[in-house]
């Protein structure tokens, strides 16, 4: 209660806070609010037998889609248009430039890329909804050409309202808006599964109906702890490169020398990996629930995790993996990292500058991100193997909304530190500290 009154008694965080809740709470109210001339209660029927490719995306908008919201595309279309441009980066001349050398301005340039390119790819998908909604039974009341336009301006609107509140949250409130949005959609079906879990738990202790004994959930309960605590110790977990700077002379004539480390990060794709290994591996059920062709269900029947577990394991693992690596090429380059460390006068203890450098890094790199890789596809499949056990936990307990909602609490706990600190009070956690938190409190000694 202490740490808590003090958050709200510092005046910026609780503004923060309260104007963070308050945007929160209006796009999980525009979550129930329809589009016109759409039965959600028949689509919500046939969507349930659509596929995880579908469910997946009905996660991440945190049940609006099921629902044929206002917010159905949620904030879906904002991150694919932001990894398209990302992956662009890499063989485009004119996006490397921004993102690697025009600074500020050149993110706001691709800012705006990504918001210009959210809008075309949410109308896009806005009017594909809305041919796959007039293709089901019963739900569109009245189909044509005009219920698709109207359905896609809608859906439109929807998200490019979304994409402003995460935008406001992360200028003006508390954590990474975009994160927070979709945390907000994974959490709120938390206590429906909750709730789902009590009733079996209180069947199983009174022998009521078809249902597993109680030391199940006893072993239930365990795996998930387990899992929770793999997955907070990875995501906080860092291999430290030592890295020392040439001596200096400074205006007393004492040569110096300065020691830091490059911290790489185990799981340095983060979640994108699973993300992308779901989207390739469940696109072709997906696609066949919709259409009539025998050996297009066939072949997808052998990588569904329900009737071909052990076929479709080996597939998401090697899936996994490889987008682990790409990405992880991504997001970090080797040879500009020695570059930078070079004109700056560093170097690694027993490591030549320059290209030796980059062999280095790039070794370790490799060795982590496969580490890395083997951990997000063992989170992914532990908790499959327990949905499947029980089917009602089914994406209550995934790999990929674990991951989320672990990795977007960490950084959001991590940046209520350092406002903490910013006040000379205490950390937010009575042990332990975020390592965002660590370098907020270094940061704020050293000035």
């Amino acid at each position: 209660m202490e740490k808590l009154r003090q958050l709200f008694s510092n005046p910026e965080l609780r503004k923060r806070l309260l104007f963070t809740l308050g945007l929160l709470v209006i796009y999980r109210l525009g979550v129930h609010v329809s589009v016109p001339g759409v039965n959600a209660e028949a689509l919500a029927k046939n969507l349930g037998k659509a596929g995880d490719l579908l469910n997946v995306v009905d996660l991440f908008s945190g049940g609006a889609f099921k629902k044929f919201s206002v917010f159905a595309l949620g904030i879906t279309p904002y991150i694919t248009a932001s990894i398209v441009l990302q992956l662009m980066g890499a063989v485009v001349p004119t996006l490397e430039n921004l993102q690697k050398k025009e600074g500020e301005a050149g993110r706001q340039k691709i800012n705006q890329w990504t918001r210009y390119l959210t809008v075309g790819l949410a109308f896009v998908q806005g009017f594909g909804i809305a041919t796959l909604a007039q293709s089901l039974p019963d739900v569109v009341t009245n189909p044509g050409l005009g219920f698709k336009i109207l359905c896609a301006f809608t859906l439109s609107t929807g998200t490019i309202f979304v994409m402003w509140i995460g935008e406001q949250i992360t200028d003006r409130g508390v954590g990474n808006g975009i994160s927070l949005l979709i945390f907000a959609g994974i959490v709120s079906g938390l206590p429906r599964a909750l709730g789902t879990i009590g009733g079996l738990m209180k069947q199983s202790i009174t022998n009521q109906g078809n249902v597993a004994p109680p030391g199940v959930f006893l072993l239930l309960i365990a795996g998930m702890s387990v899992v929770l605590l793999a997955v907070v110790m990875v995501e906080n977990a860092y291999r430290n490169i030592p890295i020392h700077y040439a001596r200096r002379v400074d205006s007393s004539r004492m040569a110096s020398q300065r020691s830091s480390y490059l911290p790489l990060k185990v799981n340095t794709a983060g979640v994108m990996p699973v993300i992308f290994a779901s989207s390739v591996i469940f696109f072709p059920a997906t696609i066949a629930q919709f259409t009539h062709w025998d050996w297009l269900n066939k072949a997808s029947a052998y990588i569904s995790p329900q009737s071909h577990f052990w076929t479709y394991t080996p597939i998401f693992v090697g899936v996994v993996i490889f987008f682990a690596f790409f990405y992880t090429s991504i997001v970090f380059n080797p040879d500009e990292t020695a570059d930078n460390m070079k004109r700056s006068g560093g170097y690694i203890p027993g490591i030549r500058p320059g290209k030796e450098t980059s062999i280095y890094m790039d070794s370790i790199l490799s060795k982590l991100t496969f580490a890395g890789a083997v951990y997000l596809a063992c989170v992914s499949i532990v908790p499959l193997i327990i949905t499947n056990s029980m089917p009602a936990l089914n994406f209550y307990f995934g790999g990929t909304s674990l991951l989320i909602v672990v990795g977007v609490a960490m950084d959001t706990v991590a940046q209520l530190e350092s406002y903490q600190v910013m006040r000379r009070y205490d950390g937010f956690l009575e042990k332990g500290r975020i390592r965002g938190g660590r370098l907020a409190r270094s940061g704020s000694r050293a000035q």
